[in-house]
C-alpha cells in the first residue's frame, strides 16, 4: 500500500484526488495541502507544506500539483526526505530551477515523474504501434480551445505546447533539431495565446504545433504522415483513423484502428504506483521535460 500525499488542490489536484480515491486497493492518501483552499476533503487539508511533512513521516510519495512556480520548492522539500514524486507538467518555470529539481533527485533516494499525461492516452500508444516500421514524413498536431481563466502565471507555450513538445519526441523516437517558435498575444493579459512551433527532427521528419487560447471549442489532434499510410488520432475521443491505398482519383482506404479506451490520468497514476514498486515508468523523466523547456526557452531564456 502507497501512502499518498498531494500539494495543490486546484483542478488538477481534484482530478489526482478523484482518481487516487478509486485506486484504494493500492494507495492510502495520508494528507493534502493547498496554502489557498477553504474546501473541505475526506482527508485532512494542511496549509503549509513544511507542517504536513513533518505530522506524516509515512508519506511514500506526493503529487505535486501547485501552480509551476512553487514547484521547485515543494519537490525540494519532498525529495530530502526520500518521497516519490509526480510533478505536473512542465517540471519547473525555469531551466534552472528543473535543473535543481533535478539535482535534488540525484541526492535522494526517490525517483521522480513529470505529468506529461498525454504519454497514457490509449490512442498515442495505438498510434505509437501502428508506426513501427514505417518510413515517417511529418507530424502535425493541433491543440487548441478556449482561455481557461484559471491560468494566470503562464501561456500557451508553458500550458499547451509543452505536451505536444514531449509527444513529438515520445511518438516519433527522434530528437528535436532545428526549432521555430512564432507566438503572440491576444486576450491574455501578460502571456502568449497563440503559437505556431516548427521542428526538423533527427531523422529529417518535418513536425508542427498549432496551439491556441482563441478557438471557442477544444480541439487535441495528431496527425502523422508516412509512406505507406497516414494517420489521424484525436485525444480526445481516443479515435485513430488509417487511410491508405491512395489512387490518382483520390480514393483511398479507410480503416478504424483498435484503442481500448481508458482516462490518460488513471493510466499515469498506475503507472506512478508501478514506479514506486520497482517497475520501469513509461512517463516523462526530469531529463525529458528539461529538454522540452530548452526547446521552448533555450539557455537564455524564453525564446
Amino acid at each position: 500500500m502507497v501512502k499518498m500525499a498531494i500539494v495543490g488542490m486546484g483542478i488538477m489536484g481534484k482530478n489526482h484526488y478523484r482518481v487516487l480515491k478509486a485506486l484504494k486497493k493500492d494507495v492510502e492518501i495520508v494528507a493534502l495541502c493547498d496554502v489557498a483552499s477553504n474546501e473541505t476533503f475526506e482527508h485532512k487539508l494542511y496549509k503549509d507544506v513544511d507542517e504536513m511533512l513533518d505530522n506524516h513521516s509515512d508519506i511514500d510519495a506526493c503529487v505535486v500539483a501547485t501552480p509551476t512556480i512553487y514547484h521547485k520548492v515543494v519537490a525540494i522539500k519532498c525529495l530530502k526526505r526520500d518521497i516519490h514524486l509526480l510533478i505536473e507538467k512542465p517540471v519547473a518555470s525555469s531551466l534552472k530551477c528543473a535543473y535543481e529539481i533535478l539535482e535534488a533527485e540525484r541526492s535522494s533516494n526517490a525517483k521522480v515523474v513529470i505529468g506529461h499525461v498525454e504519454r497514457f492516452n490509449p490512442v498515442v500508444e495505438a498510434l505509437k504501434n501502428e508506426i513501427v516500421g514505417k518510413a515517417m514524413y511529418n507530424i502535425n498536431i493541433q491543440r487548441v480551445g478556449p482561455f481557461p481563466p484559471r491560468i494566470g502565471d503562464v501561456g500557451v507555450l508553458s500550458d499547451l505546447a509543452v505536451h505536444d513538445i514531449d509527444l513529438i519526441r515520445h511518438i516519433t523516437g527522434q530528437d528535436i533539431e532545428d526549432i521555430h517558435i512564432f507566438k503572440n498575444k491576444h486576450i491574455h493579459n501578460h502571456y502568449e495565446d497563440n503559437a505556431v512551433l516548427s521542428f526538423r527532427l533527427s531523422g529529417n521528419v518535418l513536425a508542427t504545433i498549432t496551439t491556441n487560447w482563441l478557438t471557442p471549442f477544444r480541439k487535441r489532434i495528431v496527425e502523422i504522415a508516412c509512406k505507406e499510410a497516414y494517420y489521424e488520432a484525436d485525444l480526445m475521443s481516443q479515435v485513430l483513423l488509417e487511410f491508405s491505398n491512395y489512387e490518382t482519383n483520390n480514393s483511398f482506404v479507410q480503416r478504424g484502428c483498435w484503442v481500448t479506451k481508458q482516462e490518460p490520468l488513471l493510466r499515469e497514476l498506475q503507472d506512478f504506483i508501478q514506479m514506486i514498486k520497482g517497475s520501469k515508468s513509461q512517463g516523462a523523466s526530469i531529463q525529458d521535460s528539461i529538454i522540452t523547456l530548452d526547446v521552448l526557452w533555450g539557455e537564455k531564456g524564453e525564446r
